[in-house]
């Protein structure tokens, strides 16, 4: 069992780092912008070239200086230094919270520690995160015990995530506890589980180091940890990695869950059910396979479907790699680098995997469940189901997807509720950021194609009809539907009930995407 860390000790390194104004903007600041952009590609060379041209001018600055070549370069600084910038720690406190070695008069860093800035529903904030030490520190391949920080995965995830209020929230493999971290932003409790005492202490060390409460940590695989239990929401970024199970091929705690294929996304999708409170979502990030042939089992998306059985589901799948594309991305990861034996050995060894199975395809998206409220009113008279293919852009806030969806999850049951008839009597809005682009060839006075296009959200682009741009023009919150309906269909003389039968289930896709907007009560 990892020891607990000092609550002590760790109240002093924040004091340390907020002293030296360790933060995301103050780095890229401090190196500027050119050398920031080299660091996301794993490039620290243009940085520590900054840092060691202008050492003898960093003044105030120093200790932010030394920090940064210290927890985000991955290298040694010089006692003296690392002293001064963590004064109220100390570097014996450093030491003793496992945080950095000290040797020959030289302070090399144990673990990363970066800043984290984010905005969410509830404000902007900073946290400071501990993780293991990447490759760039490390200078050779990932450990298989290794404990990740923060990466685009994860800050996809916490995007996602609904910003309404919970009750109870699970956080199935936490590692570092980013997630539940930003869960507790809107949950009375938090439980965050791994299978790896690593990460769950290093949770534990972030916890504290943000003085965030509420989360209770704990250690087993999968739903075991919570045998028994049911939640209102549950988040996971899962080991979802298909990894070949074969000797000589690294197992990583972080992204590989030791069960064949998809298997371990099947599993968690499956499991959702029994733990998800009536009413209750799941939100998880998660592959799927593509294989061979054309029956039930080929088409990767509508084999993720059939994992939900009993779930009302929201699927939306982001990206597709052929298999050789997959490997090298996940090869590349644990940080084996291109062009080494190391690498074509487990290049062989994933595509011989693929090829034994049968699968030609892998794809990544995001999975959204809910289990069916069944009390009365709570229950839609047409349940969520949804799956689609998103390989594009999103829209212009990505980050914000979780407001987005909690916002047309809602006025999908709605709608749901309400007949044609109902809904006629509704006076919609287009949202705010809905465009209309319209095309001509030249010399033409009416438009050869029209385009609805979202600005946020997904970034959905719609191409209607005459009828149903007309209709979508005429939404100001002002006319009902069915009276737009009655007019459009004088206009353009035809029956008024074959128009409504043709405009009206578009309309209720338009608001499922948030394009349409219901009235506020």
């Amino acid at each position: 069992m990892e020891p607990a860390p000092s609550p002590e000790l760790l109240a002093r390194l924040a004091a340390d780092l907020r002293r030296a104004d360790y933060t995301v903007d103050a780095l890229d600041a401090l190196w500027g912008d050119d050398a920031a952009a080299a660091l996301h590609r794993g490039e620290r060379v243009p940085a520590r070239r900054v840092l060691d041209a202008r050492r003898g001018e960093h003044g105030a600055s120093a200790p932010l200086a030394a920090l940064a070549e210290l927890f985000v370069l991955g290298l040694p600084v010089p006692a003296a230094e690392a002293a001064e910038a963590l004064a109220t720690l100390g570097v014996d406190g450093a030491v003793e919270l496992g945080l950095v070695r000290e040797s020959g008069g030289q302070v090399a860093a144990a673990l990363d520690l970066r800043p984290y800035a984010f905005a969410d529903e509830r404000g902007s904030a900073l946290w400071w995160i501990l993780s293991d030490l990447g490759e760039l520190a490390l200078g050779h391949a990932l450990g298989e015990h290794h404990v990740l920080g923060v990466g685009g995965a994860s800050t996809t995830l916490s995007g996602l995530m609904l910003p309404t209020r919970a009750k109870r929230v699970l956080d199935l493999g936490t590692g570092c506890g980013i997630q539940a971290m930003h869960a507790s932003r809107f949950a009375d409790g938090v439980v965050a589980t791994d299978i790896s005492e690593r990460a769950l202490a290093l949770a534990r060390m972030n916890l504290l180091l943000n003085g965030i409460e509420g989360v209770e940590l704990r250690l087993g695989s999968l739903f075991d940890p919570v045998a028994g239990e049911r939640f209102d929401r549950i988040v996971s970024n899962p080991p979802f990695v298909i990894t070949p199970r074969t000797e000589g091929v690294p197992e990583y705690d972080y992204r590989d869950g030791g069960m064949v294929g998809d298997a371990l996304v099947e599993a968690v999708v499956r499991g959702a059910a029994e733990h998800l409170e009536p009413g209750g979502i799941a939100q998880l990030l998660a592959n799927w396979e593509y294989r061979a042939g054309d029956g039930e089992d080929a088409d990767g998306l509508a084999r993720a479907v059939a994992w939900t059985d009993g779930l009302e589901h929201w699927i939306v799948e982001r990206e597709v790699q052929s298999v050789a594309e997959y490997a090298e991305t996940w090869i590349r990861d644990g940080g084996t680098r291109p062009g080494t034996p190391a690498f074509d050995r487990l290049y062989d060894a994933w595509l011989d995997d693929f090829e034994a199975r049968g699968v030609e395809h892998v794809g990544f998206g995001y999975v959204l469940l809910r289990r069916p409220d069944v009390q009365g009113d709570a229950a839609p008279t047409a349940p969520l189901a949804r799956a689609e293919r998103r390989h594009g852009p999103l829209g212009t806030d990505a980050a914000a997807l979780g407001g987005h969806l909690a916002a047309v999850l809602a006025a999908h049951d709605r709608q749901a509720r309400v007949s044609d008839v109902e809904l006629g009597l509704l006076r919609l809005r287009v949202a705010g950021d809905v465009t209309e682009e319209r095309h001509y060839w030249p010399g033409d006075e009416d438009p050869t194609a029209m385009l609805l296009r979202q600005g946020g959200g997904f970034g959905r682009t719609v191409s209607p009809g005459t009828g149903l741009a007309a209709l979508v023009g005429a939404c100001d919150g002002e006319l009902a539907v069915g009276a737009i309906v009655a007019a459009l269909a004088q206009l353009l003389e035809v029956d008024e009930s074959a128009l409504a039968a043709e405009l009206l289930p578009a309309v209720r896709e338009l608001i499922d995407d948030g394009m349409l907007l219901l009235p506020d009560s």
